[in-house]
């Protein structure tokens, strides 16, 4: 598997034009439902991102899929799947970090992780295009059919986000990818070994499992400037201090300095690096920058070794 890059975006029209001339194979949203910050909603900003996207990959990073109904889910992205003639992919997380939203939702917050190993496997089902019934704990369904099916055959892929264990569990044994968020390159090789275990242990085979990562970044000319930058942009996100964190879970500094820590996390397994611009004053400028002066200098390692 190449190296393959993409970016978060606001989904407008003008952003998405100029992301989309950049040699870059994503575009994501994501958004909560009742957030301490004003945010969008995620599947809102997949529709609009499906309206004004026409060449790249596009998903959400992330949906927090227990405060949905899978049968809504899965018309949606069917839908959207098939307006974008295949190009969906579904970021899927459990969320937690804002109980209000659960409460909004009148979902329990202790419910969110086995209402996600629910739902992963009956949005599939759900995908076929056939007639479906399911006796679950909590969406029990009966002769259920959501057509017209999605453009890919089997339904888009669902790729597991996340920090803990769970997420590692659930993503080896349920989903077609891996996008952890927060994470120094140490600890996304740790997860990378963590999940294969169990996969093995599943009896899944990996073979087309996606190995990405999202990553804050800030790229500039004077790294205390990016650092500062970032370490206010995650601090207002995550209401916490990121100023001795953000060299840890982020790629800051100078051009040179980001794609040396980017190509840790490739070293480490990545293959689909996600970029989330923390704090840059011009969104478009960084990522033209990053393209430019960052993406080059990271190699795949896959790439240099001998062929057998």
């Amino acid at each position: 598997m190449t190296l393959s890059y993409g970016f978060v975006t606001p989904a407008s029209r003008d952003d998405v034009d100029a992301l989309e001339s950049l040699p870059i194979d994503s575009l994501w949203v994501g958004g909560h439902v009742a957030a301490r910050n004003p945010t969008p909603e995620a599947m809102a900003q997949l529709a609009r991102l499906a309206a004004v996207s026409a060449r790249v990959r596009i998903g959400t990073s992330i949906l927090l899929l227990p405060l949905y109904p899978p049968a809504i889910v899965a018309k949606q992205v069917a839908d959207l799947d098939r307006h974008t003639g295949g190009r969906i992919t579904l970021g899927i997380g459990v969320g937690g970090e804002y109980p209000q939203e659960f409460r909004a939702c009148g979902v329990p917050l202790a419910e969110r992780g086995p209402r996600t190993d629910e739902a992963i496997p009956l949005l599939r089902q759900l995908w076929t295009g056939e007639e479906t019934s399911h006796a679950g704990r909590f969406f029990p369904m009966q002769d259920v059919r959501i057509h017209p099916a999605p453009a890919q055959p089997g339904g888009p892929p669902i790729v597991v986000a996340g920090r803990q264990d769970a997420a590692m569990r659930r993503a080896a044994r349920l989903g077609d990818g891996w996008m952890p968020y927060l994470y120094s390159p140490r600890a996304y090789g740790d997860s990378v070994a963590r999940i294969r275990v169990v996969a093995a242990e599943a009896g899944r085979d990996l073979a087309r499992f996606e190995w990405m990562v999202f990553l804050f970044v800030n790229a500039g000319d004077s790294p205390e400037a990016a650092r500062e930058q970032a370490a206010g942009a995650l601090g207002g996100n995550y209401n916490q201090d990121f100023g001795a964190f953000v060299d840890r879970v982020a790629a800051v500094g100078t051009p040179d300095q980001v794609a040396a820590r980017v190509q840790a996390y490739v070293d480490a397994g990545a293959r689909h690096v996600i970029f989330s611009i923390a704090g840059a004053p011009d969104r478009l400028a960084m990522a033209r920058r990053l393209m430019a002066e960052v993406v080059p200098q990271v190699r795949d390692p896959e790439s240099a070794r001998p062929s057998a």
